[in-house]
C-alpha cells in the first residue's frame, strides 16, 4: 500500500478546483486515457492514485477535447445520479 500526503493531497484539490479556464493550455492538461491506475487497488487508493498522478484532478483531455468536472457542494445528489441525468438528456 502506498502512502498518501493528505494534507498535501487536499491543497492539490483546493488550488486546483478554481483554476479559470481561460487560463488553461490544452498541450499542458492529461490526456485522461495516459493515467494508468491499478485496478486492483480499492477505491479510496485508485481515487489517490489519481489525484497524485494528474495535474489537474479537475481538467483533463478525452481524446484530446477539454474536460472540465465540477460538484456541486449542495446537492443530494451523487455522481452516479448526475451522470445518469446526464445521459438520459442526451438521450431523450
Amino acid at each position: 500500500m502506498n502512502t498518501y500526503n493528505i494534507k498535501e493531497l487536499a491543497e492539490k484539490l483546493e488550488r486546483c478546483r478554481n483554476v479559470n479556464l481561460d487560463d488553461v493550455k490544452l498541450e499542458d492538461v492529461d490526456e485522461i486515457t495516459d493515467i494508468k491506475i491499478d485496478r486492483r487497488k480499492p477505491s479510496n487508493e485508485r481515487i489517490l492514485d489519481f489525484i497524485m498522478k494528474v495535474k489537474n484532478p479537475y481538467i483533463f483531455k478525452v481524446k484530446g477535447k477539454l474536460v472540465r468536472i465540477r460538484f456541486s457542494e449542495n446537492s443530494n445528489l451523487t455522481a452516479d445520479d448526475c451522470l445518469t441525468n446526464v445521459l438520459k438528456n442526451l438521450y431523450r
